[in-house]
C-alpha cells in the first residue's frame, strides 16, 4: 500500500465534517465529506473509500483538494463547455442579414431557408452548421423559420382583381 494520506487542514473536526454532511444537498459532495470524516478518524483509505463508492485514487484526490481549498474544494467543478460558433457580433450579423432578406441576383432566392443561411454563413465566417442549428440559432435570436410567401415583383394587382371578380368561385 503507499503512503497514508495526509490531512494537513484541521479547522473541522469529523463529528463536524458529519454534521455538514447532513445539512449538504449535493450527494457527491456528501459522499466526499464522509469519506474525509472516516480518514479523520483513523480508518483506512481503502475501507472510507469503499464505504463511500470510490477508488483509493480518487479519494486521494479529494483529500488534496480539501486539503488546498477546504470543504468548498469537493464541489465538482462546472466545465466551461465548447466555446460558441458564431460571436454575439456575427450572431447580430446574422439578424440583420435574416432581416434584410437575400439578394436575389447574387444568392438566386427570394427568401431564406435554413440551407441557404448555413451556405451564406459557410461562405462569409467558414463556419459550417446544419439545417438544425440554423433552426436553433433563429430561434435563439427570437426568429422564426417560417416566412411569408414573398411576392412575385411582376406581379399585376389589377389582373388579381379582375380574376377575383370574373371567377365563379367568387
Amino acid at each position: 500500500m503507499g503512503q497514508p494520506i495526509g490531512i494537513t487542514r484541521w479547522d473541522l473536526s469529523a463529528r463536524e465534517l458529519r454534521a455538514l454532511a447532513c445539512r449538504t444537498p449535493d450527494g457527491a459532495v456528501v459522499r466526499r465529506l464522509l469519506a474525509i470524516a472516516l480518514v479523520m478518524e483513523g480508518r483506512s483509505r481503502t475501507e472510507a473509500a469503499e464505504w463511500n463508492g470510490m477508488t483509493r485514487q480518487t479519494l486521494r484526490d479529494w483529500v488534496h483538494r480539501y486539503n488546498a481549498e477546504g470543504v468548498a474544494g469537493l464541489v465538482s467543478g462546472v466545465s466551461p463547455g465548447r466555446p460558441p460558433l458564431l460571436s454575439d457580433a456575427r450572431k447580430a450579423e446574422l439578424r440583420e442579414l435574416v432581416i434584410d432578406g437575400p439578394d436575389p441576383v447574387r444568392h438566386e432566392v427570394v427568401r431564406w431557408r435554413c440551407r441557404d443561411l448555413c451556405a451564406e454563413v459557410a461562405e462569409r465566417w467558414s463556419v459550417r452548421v446544419g439545417k438544425q442549428t440554423m433552426g436553433r440559432w433563429l430561434r435563439r435570436l427570437k426568429m422564426t423559420r417560417l416566412q411569408p410567401r414573398p411576392y412575385h415583383p411582376k406581379k399585376a394587382p389589377d389582373a388579381e382583381e379582375t380574376f377575383k371578380k370574373t371567377s365563379p368561385a367568387w
